[in-house]
């Protein structure tokens, strides 16, 4: 099998940690740079197998929001009282009730 050359640049600390610990696995620094590597990418790869199907799930969502109509903006004016206060009530669950996180709508 043919071989290529990649030519990196890093710090000369850096240099010296990796050329270290490849002498610790008992590799040369280019086999211990490719192994690194490699693992690396098998992890990615292993990560977005295992997240394909919600990856897929958010981006059908997504597009389906994307089609949906732009609905009107509501004001407090517009909400019953009951409405008014499960508004709140939701947003309070989310910010919680210490004021410390301005609502969205709402002056810093």
């Amino acid at each position: 099998m043919a071989r290529t050359r990649i030519s990196i640049s890093l710090d000369s600390d850096q240099a010296e940690r990796i050329r270290v610990h490849a002498e610790r696995a008992g590799m040369d620094v280019s086999a211990y740079l490719v192994n690194a590597a490699t693992r690396q990418m098998a992890e990615v790869e292993a990560a977005e197998a295992q997240f394909a199907q919600v990856d897929a799930l958010i981006a059908d969502a997504q597009a389906q929001a994307e089609a949906l109509p732009v609905l009107p903006d509501v004001v407090d004016d517009d909400l019953t009282e009951q409405e008014r206060q499960e508004v709140h009530a939701a947003l309070a669950l989310i910010y919680g009730t210490d004021g410390a996180v301005s609502r969205p709508g709402s002056a810093a």
